[in-house]
């Protein structure tokens, strides 16, 4: 069980993490907000309670492998990075700059703790079954966690690999879907039903959880327990809100690929009030935080 401090440490990090989400996608003038917003939780549990990881050491042959398969969202794998002490958070503003580290999508090759390079959807889930397969086979004890997106569950070699982790009783593997309901052109049952993934991958022999992905017990727990099935993946289905703690984005899939302050959308704050207005609900929520806690 994790403590009323650990809870509120937890919440503190993913606040900072989505204010530098905001900050360095503005400074990029382009990128996603909706998705990194939504998993800064999960992001924060990984790389603060649940990853084996050495930020001094990055290619540690003892380490879990993280792989992110939905690249677009790597603002928020960046963020938590740097505040995980892999690079110095200053770095955040070279988000997509010419020559930067920190690219739109990530380059495995350019920054130290990077375990794929991605941006094409629907890979990263083969990528992450190959390593979990070489992990059985040399007997190794790392793991491999998988961050993939419910949209790119319409990607065919998704469920190749999930045919594959399957065959291969892969069970030091952990999937976490982001089942935030949108993708670029709208609600994803309205571009392309995904219906009840839960028994889908079921169906698949896949050891399947759910879990409220902005509940750090509940994200912690569906990790720990996922240690223990034997013989099967385990998927875990993390129900997020797009665009988490900034009111005007949430659940909105218009803002699924554009930052703040960049264009104006009906219904929402003029484009010269929303990187103010998404700064001040965050520093709020931080003081929310603290206060809860005391």
């Amino acid at each position: 069980m994790l403590s009323a401090q650990d809870v509120k440490q937890l919440e503190i990090q993913a606040t900072l993490i989505r204010e530098d989400i905001i900050k360095m996608l503005v400074e990029a003038g382009s990128g996603h907000s909706a998705g990194p917003l939504g998993m800064a939780d999960i992001f924060t549990a990984l790389y603060f309670k649940i990853l084996k990881h050495n930020p001094k050491d990055p290619a540690d042959p003892d380490r879990d492998r993280l792989v992110l398969s939905c690249g677009h969202i790597c603002p928020v794998l960046y963020a938590t990075m740097a505040h995980a002490d892999y690079f110095p958070i200053k770095e955040l503003k070279t988000l997509r700059m010419l020559g930067t580290r920190l690219q739109g999508h990530p380059h495995r090759s350019s920054l130290p703790g990077l375990e794929t390079t991605s941006g094409p959807l629907g890979s990263g889930l083969s990528q992450a079954s190959g390593m979990a397969l070489v992990g059985k086979m040399d007997s190794k004890a790392w793991r491999v966690y998988c961050i993939t997106s419910d949209g790119e569950h319409d990607e065919g070699n998704t469920w190749e690999a999930v045919l594959f982790a399957a065959k291969y009783k892969l069970d030091n593997l952990t999937v976490i879907m982001d089942r935030n309901n949108i993708q670029i052109d709208g609600r994803t049952e309205d571009v392309m039903p995904l219906g009840d993934v839960k028994q889908k991958y079921k169906a698949f022999g896949w050891h399947v959880i759910e879990i409220d992905g902005h509940n750090f017990q509940g994200i912690v727990d569906a990790c720990e327990f996922a240690k223990t099935i034997v013989g099967q993946p385990t998927m875990i289905v993390a129900h997020t809100i797009p665009g988490k703690g900034v009111d005007f984005m949430e659940g909105d899939y218009r803002w699924h690929g554009m930052p703040p302050g960049t264009q104006n959308i009906p219904g929402d704050p003029d484009k010269a009030e929303q990187v103010k207005l998404a700064l001040k609900e965050l520093r709020t929520l931080m003081g929310r935080i603290k206060s809860e806690h005391e």
